[in-house]
C-alpha cells in the first residue's frame, strides 16, 4: 500500500462515480419508443411480445434513471447518449426473454393436433406400452392403486395419509410394486 503524499488531495473512493448522473423527463425515455422496437424486432422478439417488452425496457430505464445510474459522457450527444443507452437496455432485456424456457418452446398454431402425425409412435413402442399397460393390470389392486396414485397429481406423503399409512410404509410399497411390475414387463417382453 503506498501513502498519499502530504497537501495531496484525497483519492476518491473506488466506487464514486466518474460521471455525474443524469435525469431526463419521462418524456424524452417515452420519444425513443420507435427505436426501442426496431431493437426488439432485430433481436428476434416476436410481434405477440414486443409490445410487452417495451414496457419492461422503458420501466427498466425509468427505474434505472430514478436510481442515478443513468450516467452518460459529458460531451456526447444528450439525445444520441439516450438512444445507446436505451438500445442497450433493450439488447438486453431481449436476450433475457428469448432465453426464457416458454419462450423457447412455444409454437403457437391455430390448430395443434394438425401437427402430430398419427405414426409418430414407432409400433414397437405401442407394443411396450400396451405389455406395461397389461402388466399393471395382472397386479394385486392396492399395487396397481399405489402406482396410479404415484403417477398422478397428488404426493406419496398424501396418499399415505388418506389411507391410513407412515409415508416410510407407502414409499416401501411403491419400491415394491415399482419392482414387481418391472419383472411382469420383462417377462412379457422375453
Amino acid at each position: 500500500m503506498t501513502r498519499r503524499p502530504r497537501g495531496a488531495p484525497p483519492a476518491p473512493p473506488p466506487s464514486t462515480p466518474l460521471r455525474p448522473a443524469v435525469s431526463p423527463p419521462a418524456g424524452a425515455l417515452l420519444a425513443e419508443r420507435r427505436l426501442i422496437e426496431a431493437t426488439l424486432v432485430a433481436c428476434g422478439v416476436p410481434a405477440r411480445d414486443r409490445e410487452d417488452l417495451l414496457q419492461i425496457v422503458l420501466l427498466a430505464a425509468w427505474n434505472a434513471v430514478q436510481a442515478g445510474r443513468y450516467r452518460p459522457h459529458p460531451r456526447a450527444h444528450p439525445r444520441r447518449a439516450l438512444q445507446a443507452w436505451l438500445q442497450g437496455i433493450a439488447w438486453r432485456q431481449a436476450g433475457h426473454h428469448l432465453g426464457r424456457a416458454h419462450v423457447r418452446r412455444e409454437v403457437p398454431v391455430e390448430e395443434p393436433r394438425a401437427l402430430v402425425d398419427e405414426g409418430s409412435v414407432s409400433p414397437e413402442g405401442r407394443l411396450l406400452a400396451r405389455a406395461a399397460l397389461r402388466a399393471l393390470a395382472e397386479l394385486p389392486a392396492p399395487d396397481r392403486e399405489l402406482l396410479l396414485a404415484a403417477a398422478g397429481p397428488r404426493t406419496i406423503t398424501a396418499h399415505a395419509r388418506a389411507h391410513g399409512l407412515s409415508p416410510s410404509t407407502t414409499a416401501r410399497r411403491l419400491h415394491l410394486a415399482r419392482k414387481a411390475l418391472a419383472r411382469r414387463i420383462a417377462r412379457r417382453l422375453w
